[in-house]
Formats: structure tokens, C-alpha cells, sequence
């Protein structure tokens, strides 16, 4: 058995896949890696396979139909055969030596019989084009190289959250969650960096500066003006999010964790109406509405919580002046931590 899967979900990635891969490669045949051609039309296969030929017993090259994001996940998760599973974006890499650090933790907790469910490294928001980068990392959130549960988690500051950029997941804890992402929408990353962490019973923090998240592509998701054309399908994402954990059950078994999870679902309410409010049609306004009162409606405790406990409250003041306060305040925070 590998030690870790790497899925790289490509469509249309011939111009900077090949750093992607190359990075990975430095791993050896203690990894495995599935390039997943969802239904390119450049030459994106072709790169693929031409990997896949020179190094038979590392990769893999799957091609399909196109289905977005996910589906190039979904089809990563299918065959993978290594102990630990992760997601690299097409557009992104791993730094060389972090990677042979973390194989390195793999071996030796395999060699003493230690089970991690999931491990969490830090990762760089890479404006390469601007040549500035942003590090996110953990120290103050779990103790560094040492296994724990929740329980033993700290508090986040209000930068910090799990992104799937930072978590390795074991493949089994994976399959047991039985995560499966929506085709052809965006942001389903963060499903993947939600659903699956209730099924977690060991997690370790390595202080590693492992992937690189590249921000500066014009057509790239994150990027505001996209985010607010996909707004429909970040609402969509939001709505799975808030509804992927049974909270009531964690807020008794797992205190912690459901905390964690109502902090992250509260970011994503957050983002959606900020959006909704920059868009400023009377349509998105409405949608605005929309999105709160199904929180309402499905988990009243959850929407309390959101309304008058978390960030996500300042997002749904009341009116043009309220409305006002929001976009001022996100501009503000989006200088600070450069997140797009």
C-alpha cells in the first residue's frame, strides 16, 4: 500500500499543471498520483498520459466527462490505494522538503502502530504574479507534532480555518464519512473540509509549510468578480455545508468540534451575503434573504448562533446603512489578509 494519494482534478490545466506534478513527484513511489482530465480541451490529457508513461508505478491518468471540481475528486477518491488521501489543485503545489517531512511522520507512526485520522500542515497564499506570499499556519490552534482529539483544540483567530489545502486525510476516514461532492459546482471544497471531520478521532498539527494555494489567475474561482457570477452555486455550497453535520448531536458528544463547524458555516454565510451585497441588484438582495431563512427553517439553534453569536451577523445588518457597514468592514479585512 502507498503511503498518500494525490488527486489532481485537472480541466484545461496545460499551462501550469506540469509544477503542480513535478512537485508531487518528489515523493517517490511511496505515493501515488491520480491526474484526473475532466473532459479538457487543451492539452491537458495528453500531459497525463505522458506522466503516467514515464512513471508507471506513481501515476495514474484517468479521463472523463466533464463534472467540475468535484467529480475530479470524487474520481480521485474512488481509486485511491494509499493510507492517507489529498486533494492538490492543478494551478497549486507542495513545497519538496515539507512533503518528505510529512512522508517521513507516515512511516514512523505506521512503524508504532499509531492511528492518525487526519493531519494538518500549514499552507501559503501565493500571489506568485505579485511575488508575495501570506503563510497560514496553526501553532496557536493544536500542539505542534503531537496526536490529539478535539478536545484538545484551542481557538482559531479569525483568519483561521480548516481549507482543504491544509488537511491530509486517512482514505478510510474518508470512505467512512461517505463525502461525496456535487457536480459541476464550485467551492465544494469546502464539503471536503467539513463533512468528513466528525468521523475524526486522532488529528496531529505539523508545523510544515506544505502547499502553496496560488491566488492571481483572472478566471480563477476565488477571484471576486467570478465569485460573485457563481454566487448561486456559493449559496448552493453554503446550504450543504450547514446541513453536512448533525450539530445538535456534536454540541453534547464533541463540544469543540461543533463549535469549530458553526465557525466555519458562519464564514460561509458570510461570504455568500457579502457577495449577494456587492452584486447589489434587487434580486440579490433577495437571495440574501433567502439563504438566512433557510438556516431559520432547518436549525433555528444554528441560525441563533449565526444571527447573534459569530461574524456571519455582521453581514446581515439591517438596510442601506447596514448593508454599508458590511462592505466596509470586508474591504478592510480583505487588505489585512489578502485573501484575493
Amino acid at each position: 500500500m502507498k503511503d498518500i494519494t494525490f488527486t489532481v482534478p485537472c480541466y484545461n490545466s496545460q499551462d501550469y499543471m506540469r509544477r503542480c506534478i513535478d512537485s508531487l513527484l518528489c515523493a517517490g513511489k511511496r505515493a501515488e498520483i491520480i491526474i484526473v482530465d475532466d473532459g479538457s480541451a487543451d492539452a491537458t490529457g495528453a500531459i497525463a498520459d505522458e506522466y503516467a508513461s514515464r512513471y508507471p508505478d506513481i501515476v495514474k491518468a484517468v479521463h472523463q466527462e466533464n463534472g467540475g471540481h468535484g467529480a475530479g475528486v470524487n474520481a480521485g477518491l474512488a481509486l485511491a490505494s494509499g493510507r492517507y488521501f489529498k486533494v492538490v489543485d492543478s494551478d497549486d503545489w507542495l513545497d519538496g522538503k515539507a512533503l518528505k517531512k510529512l512522508l517521513g511522520k507516515i512511516r514512523q507512526w505506521q512503524g508504532s502502530g499509531t492511528t492518525v485520522d487526519l493531519i494538518i500542515c500549514n499552507y501559503i497564499y501565493d500571489h506568485l504574479y505579485e511575488g508575495r506570499t501570506k503563510r497560514m499556519g496553526y501553532q496557536n490552534v493544536f500542539c505542534e507534532d503531537k496526536v490529539c482529539g478535539w478536545r484538545d483544540m484551542g481557538r482559531f483567530r479569525p483568519s483561521q480555518y480548516l481549507v482543504m489545502h491544509s488537511l491530509v486525510y486517512r482514505t478510510q476516514v474518508l470512505r467512512k464519512s461517505g463525502v461525496r461532492l456535487p457536480r459541476h459546482t464550485f467551492y465544494v471544497d469546502n464539503i471536503f473540509a467539513n463533512q468528513p471531520l466528525p468521523y475524526v478521532r486522532s488529528l496531529c498539527y505539523l508545523n510544515l509549510d506544505l502547499y502553496h494555494y496560488f491566488l492571481g489567475r483572472e478566471d480563477q474561482s476565488v477571484n471576486e468578480k467570478v465569485l460573485m457570477q457563481r454566487i448561486d452555486q456559493q449559496i448552493r455550497v453554503t446550504k450543504l455545508v450547514s446541513g453536512c453535520a448533525d450539530l445538535g448531536e456534536l454540541r453534547v458528544h464533541n463540544p469543540k468540534l461543533a463549535g469549530y463547524l458553526t465557525r466555519n458555516i458562519s464564514i460561509m454565510m458570510a461570504i455568500s451575503s457579502i457577495h449577494l451585497l456587492l452584486i447589489g441588484t434587487p434580486e440579490a438582495w433577495e437571495k440574501r434573504e433567502m439563504l438566512w431563512n433557510y438556516v431559520k427553517n432547518h436549525d433555528r439553534k444554528l441560525y441563533g448562533a449565526l444571527r447573534h453569536k459569530t461574524v456571519s451577523g455582521f453581514t446581515f445588518l439591517p438596510g442601506k446603512v447596514g448593508a454599508g457597514v458590511t462592505l466596509a468592514g470586508y474591504k478592510v479585512a480583505q487588505k489585512l489578509y489578502c485573501f484575493n
